[in-house]
């Protein structure tokens, strides 16, 4: 799906906030990860021509960072930290446990991240981005459960609020 007009008018008012156009590659990918479920080729290929760009080098970006999903991974990302502070605290436990509650839930993606620079509240979660913690594994369960209701306003799947992809 090629950019239609009203993602085109948003790649051009997210471009138009960098001195160079290229410099906008992280919150256009993120625009086409939150229309498409993940960043597909055809959204690679839709920034590449957008920004004047190879799909190789719009695809070197994508790859390098671990926000970008290219494959489809549901409506909720739910990452648990397992750097030191939290492994120390049980975030290798958490992480395994919130792996197989969820294994079967195509709504639900669980990914283990390094370091999200909240080792206060060791073990970490995010949930779309928002962090909680420190949580065991039945909290972190009615965490997910909370968004999942609605009783907790989800970001999309790249952080942004809801209808604001940038």
């Amino acid at each position: 799906m090629a950019f239609s007009t009203t993602d085109r008018r948003r790649a051009e008012e997210i471009a138009a906030r960098y001195p160079q156009a290229r410099s906008a590659t992280l919150p256009l990918l993120f625009l086409v990860q939150d229309r498409d479920g993940s960043v597909t080729s055809q959204g690679i290929e839709d920034v590449a021509e957008f920004l004047g760009l190879t799909p190789a080098v719009v695809l070197g970006t994508c790859s390098f960072y671990t926000m970008f999903k290219t494959t489809p991974v549901g409506r909720l990302v739910v990452s648990v930290c397992t750097n030191v502070a939290c492994m120390v605290k049980g975030g290798m436990e958490l992480h395994e446990d919130l792996r197989r509650h969820y294994a079967a839930d195509d709504e639900v993606f669980v990914e283990e991240v390094e370091c999200m620079a909240h080792c206060d509240r060791a073990p970490a979660v995010q949930v779309n981005y928002d962090f909680h913690g420190p949580l065991d594994a039945a909290a972190a369960v009615d965490v997910v459960e909370q968004y999942r209701s609605g009783a907790l306003r989800a970001r999309t799947i790249s952080g942004t609020s809801q209808g604001a992809a940038e």
